[in-house]
């Protein structure tokens, strides 16, 4: 039997890059220079083009024949075409984890659903943020369904792209706190309908926010 090979070079590649991505380091609409990245990173340019073929398949990278590659830039459009997708499918991950849930995993909501309540009352977005992302992915993994689970992730890793964040508008914080407070009582209560239909509403508000800032961007 052959050994099991190490994380070939390829793939480390891809990883940094990825989280340069996220980072915003590599900007959405940016030309990545291949040449000045090889170089960065002491390798060839081949393992870094096999990085850039994974990041191409993720939705991260645009490969343009005889341009290079490019970081992807979300539009207007993707974001009107992704966020009532992924609103649905997270509202069905709502709904089944309100069957399943119990009384330790509501523990749990909750104690993530006060990291919400202290960071907004601190006023620091970065800390919401994050721990906004850790509830809204505790839910995913107690809907007990791994596809709903694998298809929001690829969804919300494309949403990362945006060079916007809903969280910077004003007022959008404490709306998205008292819709979380919504879905949190709805959970207590096992109402599994009801967290359906707020996890649904909470996605498109957010959307919401996203496009009145874009609309705001544009008139600068």
């Amino acid at each position: 039997m052959n050994p099991i090979a190490p994380t070939a070079l390829y793939q480390e590649v891809a990883a940094r890059l990825r989280q340069r991505i996220f980072a915003h380091e590599l900007t959405p609409g940016a030309w990545i220079d291949e040449q000045k990245l090889a170089e960065q990173y002491g390798i060839s340019r081949t393992p870094l083009r096999e990085a850039l073929k994974v990041l191409a398949a993720e939705g991260l990278v645009d490969l343009k024949p005889r341009r290079g590659c490019y970081v992807t830039e979300i539009s207007r459009q993707d974001l009107d075409d992704i966020f009532p997708l992924i609103a649905l499918l997270e509202a069905r991950s709502a709904k089944e984890a309100a069957r399943r849930a119990t009384p330790a995993d509501l523990d749990q909501l909750e104690a993530i659903h006060q990291r919400l309540e202290a960071a907004a009352r601190e006023g620091e977005i970065k800390a919401f943020f994050e721990a906004n992302q850790e509830f809204h992915r505790q839910v995913q993994e107690r809907s007990g369904n791994r596809w709903l689970l694998s298809v929001i992730a690829d969804l919300r890793q494309v949403l990362k792209l945006s060079r916007l964040h809903s969280l910077s508008l004003e007022g959008r914080l404490q709306q998205s706190l008292d819709e979380h407070r919504a879905i949190m009582a709805a959970f207590a209560t096992g109402n599994a309908g009801e967290a359906e239909r707020l996890m649904h509403d909470h996605l498109l508000s957010g959307h919401e926010a996203l496009t009145r800032m874009q609309e705001a961007a544009r008139s600068i």
